[in-house]
This record gives C-alpha cells, structure tokens and sequence, in this order.
C-alpha cells in the first residue's frame, strides 16, 4: 500500500464535509513524505501510525457532532437517491409497459360504431367459417390461428351444439394501451340457440383484427 492509499483509507472513515477531509489527507500526506525524506520506511511508518481505522477514530473525536451528524445523512443520501430514482425510473417503465384503459369515446384512434361493427362482422364471419375473410384483415400472428381447427376447439370448450345464433347483445368496449400501441377490446355475448357466448375482440389501431377470447 503506498501512502496516498493509506491516506485516502484513513479518509473515508473520517467523518466531516469535503473541506476539512482534505486538508486532514494533505496533513497526513505530508507528515509521511516528511518521515520518508528523513529514512524512514513506508511501512515502518504505516506501522507507527497505526490502522487506518484508529487514526479516522482520532480524527473523529475531534470533530463536532452536528458536522459528523451531516455527514451521516448526506452519505445516506449518496446511496439512498440513485435508488430512489432507479426505482422512479423502472415504476414508470413498468406504467408505460403496462396496459391501461381510457374511455374508447375519447379515443383518437378508434371509433366506436366503427368498433362495434367490426366486432359483428368478426361473429358473422366466425359463424359463416369464413376464414379466408377473417385472416385477410387479421394481424400476421392472428392469421395462423384462424382456421376450422381452431374454431372446432372453440366451440367445444363451450358446447357441442351452439345452434343457430339467435342477437347480439349489449357491446361494451375499451381503449388499451400498452407502450406506444392503441387496441379497441370489446365484449359482447351473443345468444344462440343453445348456449350464450361471450366474445372479447381485439383490433389494433389499424382495425385489424388482433386477438379473441370466449367464455
């Protein structure tokens, strides 16, 4: 260890501001090159003086309490800010990531006539296994998915036998947005013959169609 590292040890368990640390390192600093100008050996001097810890307490012993108090609360606050910020930071990450709802009438992305009747068109079309209409305005990732296959799984998950379909109910439907992206969600149940569905429809600010659940 070479004398400015053992000065700067002794430093920072010194308890006081700025001003005062660094005469102490300068008093320091200078008392050793003295003693070395003279012959003496770092280490036979470090040796002397003792740990870098009984020196600070020394030192510490001589500095008034509301300074030594000060310094206590604005090391914490070194520590304590940048954290604080992160977390500020990474809250309003996770708010921006976050989906969240707005009245779709105050949308400026979606209208909702225009909403509802993309929404009835959509269970027609599902109903009319009209696939090849369905996927040409449905999302890339939708379009894998909309098949008869998929349909079957859909219907049985519910019922065997849905019947005819018998009149939409009441649609209620909400702007999301998640990041930068703006989806309408709305749901409707719908009467059939022998079971009532409801469907929640997903479109992205293209009106494309972007995802469906039924329950």
């Amino acid at each position: 260890m070479d004398e400015k590292r053992y000065v700067k040890t002794v430093a920072r368990k010194i308890r006081c501001n700025g001003k005062r640390k660094k005469e102490i390192e300068r008093q320091l600093l200078t008392d050793i090159r003295m003693r070395e100008n003279q012959g003496e050996r770092l280490e036979e001097i470090i040796a002397r003086m003792g740990a870098a810890e009984e020196i600070a307490d020394g030192f510490n012993e001589n500095i008034p309490a509301q300074e030594q108090k000060r310094y206590t609360r604005n090391k914490l606050m070194k520590i304590v800010v940048p954290v604080i910020l992160t977390m500020l930071c990474l809250g309003l990450f996770v708010y921006w990531r976050f989906p969240k709802s707005v009245n779709i009438e105050q949308s400026k992305y979606f209208d909702k006539d225009r909403v509802e009747a993309a929404m009835r068109e959509t269970v027609e079309l599902l109903d009319a296994e009209d696939y090849a209409a369905l996927q040409e305005n449905a999302i890339p990732q939708m379009q894998t998915l909309l098949n008869a296959e998929t349909r079957a799984d859909m219907r049985n998950s519910l019922s065997d036998d849905w019947g005819e379909r018998k009149q939409f109910g009441t649609v209620y439907m909400v702007e999301l947005i998640q990041g930068n992206r703006h989806f309408a969600v709305g749901e409707v149940t719908v009467t059939y013959e022998n079971v009532s569905v409801t469907y929640r429809l997903t479109y992205d600010e293209n009106m494309r169609f972007a995802g469906i659940y039924v329950r």
